[in-house]
């Protein structure tokens, strides 16, 4: 079986499981008697043509090659586009979001977050600040500053954490899930491991990918194939131009101890942003 495991941090709060189903390769279907005849015939003479080719490019080669002959240059074609500018390319994307994204430490627990306004307010995901007595966050120049969780929605597995205000953490832009497409380019930006500032990318996958968040029923994610793993958790997913289109939430790992093989999951930012803004008005 294969089990979405959370992002948060080894030591941190249980991970989250939902099977995925696995079917058996067909079975092979016999040969005939004059199938395997007419198999091996056309067999024997595809490697008396592949030796006569061997050969004449053998000969060709060697004539080729002899001392005194000329050789011929060869010169394969080179792009003469120089470096991708800076705008629109994928490092201009990751210089744009981190200085939006934090790490998030709360007791043993770890994860990361992003900004989402200019007063401090920080979105991660609920299981890496359940139960902890004190959160600090981490920003990307290495400030460490004190946060407060002000709320948190356990269901669909989100927190507001607040800093406070003035502390140069800049909000990131959010996208619209209808904006979304199946093989748009993202990047996964977050502390997996404890590795501060870590990007990858990948595409979105899929759009309404059913899985188990938080303690609420199955709910509708974006999957996407970008490299996630745990301490990844509530770190934004971000299209080309920065905007944040999920939060990074579960994985799905062919072991309790294994890390990324492609499948991760993400709450959708209509939903991330239509909590977040509950939290903080009431």
């Amino acid at each position: 079986m294969t089990d979405p495991i959370g992002l948060g941090t080894p030591s941190g709060p249980g991970f989250q499981q939902v099977p995925i189903e696995w079917r058996p390769v067909a079975r092979a279907v016999p040969e005939r008697p004059e199938e395997r005849r007419r198999r091996g015939a056309l067999a024997s003479a595809t490697l008396v043509a592949l030796l006569v080719g061997g050969a004449a490019g053998g000969a060709a080669g060697w004539l080729a090659g002899r001392p005194g002959e000329e050789q011929r240059a060869v010169a394969l074609p080179r792009s003469a586009a120089g470096p991708l500018p800076s705008a629109g390319s994928l490092s201009g994307t990751a210089s744009t979001v981190l200085p939006s994204v934090v790490s998030v430490e709360a007791g043993s627990a770890s994860g990361s977050g992003f900004a989402i306004d200019q007063i401090g307010h920080v979105l991660t995901n609920a299981h890496v600040v359940d139960d902890a007595d004190s959160v600090t966050v981490i920003l990307h120049d290495g400030r460490r500053l004190s946060a407060q969780v002000i709320g948190s929605d356990e269901a669909y597995d989100l927190a507001v954490l607040q800093v406070e205000a003035g502390s140069g953490l800049v909000p990131a832009m959010l996208a619209r899930s209808a904006d979304v497409r199946v093989g748009d380019q993202v990047l996964a930006i977050g502390s997996p491991l404890g590795l501060a500032g870590t990007v990858t990318s990948g595409i979105v996958s899929a759009l309404d990918r059913e899985v188990q968040l938080g303690n609420g029923g199955r709910q509708t994610a974006l999957q996407t194939d970008a490299s996630i793993n745990p301490g990844n958790s509530g770190g934004p997913l971000v299209n080309v131009r920065g905007e944040v289109v999920g939060v990074n939430t579960v994985i799905a790992t062919l072991s309790r101890r294994g890390g990324n093989i492609g499948i991760g999951f993400a709450i959708p930012v209509d939903r991330a942003a239509s909590v977040a803004e509950r939290i903080i008005r009431d």
